[in-house]
């Protein structure tokens, strides 16, 4: 099963993924490794203070890989961009804002990045994203359950093959 995790930065998608990959013993997929490894940044965004991505040759690669294992986590807010043709799951975790605001601090994010990521979760755009692509998609609330409640929501809620 090719299941992606994505969610607005801060949401838990990392510790999600990563538990998941354990309990479904699936492969763990950091995209972030991803690119860096195939050097698909093509610059910097100073305002945003975040690497500016190539999103179709990262998708390229992201496919290359889906094609060779069958069982595999992926891990990134851009994970929901892979066609729906190669994902049988695509799980958007969401946060409370008060709480999402704190963690978004202490990983020492600027106001200014703060702001954008509080918006981006208020406005739903990662889910809005993964709907108009069609996905099969389950929405995690994050904020206050414990992590292997996750893991079993997802077990519960995913389509069997």
């Amino acid at each position: 099963m090719i299941i992606c995790v994505s969610g607005t930065p801060g949401t838990g998608k990392t510790a999600l993924a990563k538990a998941l990959a354990k309990k479904l013993n699936a492969k763990y997929i950091d995209v972030n490794k991803i690119i860096k490894a195939n050097k698909l940044e093509e610059g910097f965004d100073e305002k945003r203070n975040c690497a500016i991505v190539d999103e179709e040759k990262l998708s390229n690669i992201l496919i290359e890989l889906i094609q060779k294992e069958k069982e595999l986590i992926i891990d990134s807010h851009l994970s929901h961009f892979i066609p729906k043709k190669y994902v049988d799951l695509c799980i958007i975790t969401k946060c409370d804002l008060k709480v999402l605001k704190k963690r978004l601090q202490k990983r020492g994010y600027n106001e200014e990045k703060i702001r954008e990521n509080l918006d981006a979760e208020i406005f739903d755009v990662c889910l809005n994203e993964a709907l108009e692509l069609k996905h099969r998609i389950i929405v995690l609330d994050t904020t206050t359950k414990k992590l292997r409640d996750l893991v079993e929501e997802v077990i519960q809620k995913t389509p069997k093959k």
